[in-house]
């Protein structure tokens, strides 16, 4: 049985260049950063390049960059600093974000009693410009976070634009991008951004490692204390295969960007016409013209199928997923599409459909036979 995987959203399989790179130093240069002497000094000199590699691709400065375990650390990191140490009294984000957000705002709102506001989300999960404006009319010490691409329906957020009203409004802009970073252009000088957090496995890099970019003299402190690394910011012997394996899946994303992007957008589209004429009444969650590696779709299925329909496909081979991977072994309904669609079409099945560019039409042949069979 030939094996689907469309769940990239969740995960991502690792680029064989990614492997290579990554057994190299894990056989060769195991080193502790740290040291002094000729192994330690390898070893950060990979770490360093590693670091200078990140942030050309984003066009920032080396120094912004510092390495975490992942996107939800940074998340939580870059919040609690946030409040705790640069006395932000407000947080403007939305009901649609990542838990790593929004379950960090609820905490940090029951520790510190921040006011805490959501911002209007339209019936196409795009958030509402013009609400934000008025939120941001209060005079009040305020973040805004807000997730550059949706990780359950793939709807843009123009980061260029809410950063530019962030400015205007003296306001903190920190954006979740976890989705976005090495699947689109990104330039970090041009944007009025402070803080924004990737995860390497988003972008066929390994797992237990992302990254945070902070702006030149933010005043951030660390979340936890030990030792000195990561200009003290982030303690703790650095993963130097796991950073080198992130940087090397990043230069190869933007490497091939273009024609990759052009290849997904291609299979996403031919989805699209498959259900268009097998199941002519789907609809999409979300905007028509979403991410390109993203695709929500609510099947016109009965609700009695809801439960089973991941298990069918499964069975079969292919993997797609509800919504975020980070639940979806739940049965709850997910809480973007609860915030965009009716109760009714809340009980319907909806999937979501990743691809990357290891996909290929055949698997979007397979997945409407599966569909086809239930």
């Amino acid at each position: 049985m030939k094996k689907v995987y469309l769940d990239n959203a969740s995960t991502t399989q690792l680029r064989p260049e990614v492997v290579q790179e990554m057994t190299k130093i894990l056989s060769e240069d195991f080193g502790n950063p740290s040291s002094t002497h000729s192994f330690g000094r390898n070893a950060k000199s990979i770490l360093e390049l590693s670091r200078k590699t990140v942030a050309k691709c984003l066009n920032a400065s080396a120094q912004e960059i510092i390495f975490t375990s992942c996107g939800t650390e940074a998340n939580n990191w870059i919040l609690r600093s946030a409040v705790k140490d640069l006395k932000v009294k407000r947080i403007i984000t939305s009901k649609i974000e990542h838990h790593a957000v929004l379950y960090t705002v609820q905490a940090l709102q029951n520790e510190f009693g921040i006011q805490v506001d959501y911002v209007a989300v339209k019936p196409n999960g795009e958030i509402d410009i013009t609400d934000l404006v008025d939120l941001l009319s209060q005079e009040i010490k305020t973040l805004v976070s807000l997730m550059h691409v949706n990780n359950e329906i793939g709807t843009i957020l123009d980061v260029d634009k809410v950063g530019r009203i962030c400015e205007q409004h003296n306001a903190l802009f920190h954006s979740d991008m976890v989705q976005a970073v090495g699947k689109t252009e990104i330039d970090l000088q041009a944007l009025a951004i402070d803080f924004m957090v990737a995860s390497a496995h988003k972008f066929h890099g390994p797992k237990g490692i992302g990254f945070a970019y902070v702006r030149k003299n933010s005043g951030l402190q660390p979340l936890f204390y030990g030792g000195e690394q990561e200009k003290g910011l982030r303690p703790g012997t650095e993963a130097v295969h796991q950073i080198a394996g992130m940087a090397k899946a990043l230069e190869v994303s933007y490497a091939n960007l273009e024609t990759e992007r052009n290849y997904i957008l291609d299979l996403k589209n031919y989805l699209i016409n498959q259900l268009e004429i097998e199941f002519p009444a789907f609809e999409i969650n979300g905007s028509q013209d979403g991410f390109h590696t993203i695709l929500n779709v609510l099947l016109p299925f009965s609700e009695d199928k809801t439960a089973m329909i991941l298990f069918h496909l499964d069975m079969k081979g292919i993997a797609v997923s509800r919504g975020s991977a980070c639940q979806s072994g739940s049965i709850k309904p997910s809480h973007v599409l609860a915030e965009m669609l009716s109760k009714d079409a809340l009980k319907k099945p909806s999937l979501r459909i990743s691809f990357s560019h290891f996909n290929s039409k055949e698997d979007v042949d397979l997945l409407i036979e599966g569909l086809k069979s239930i």
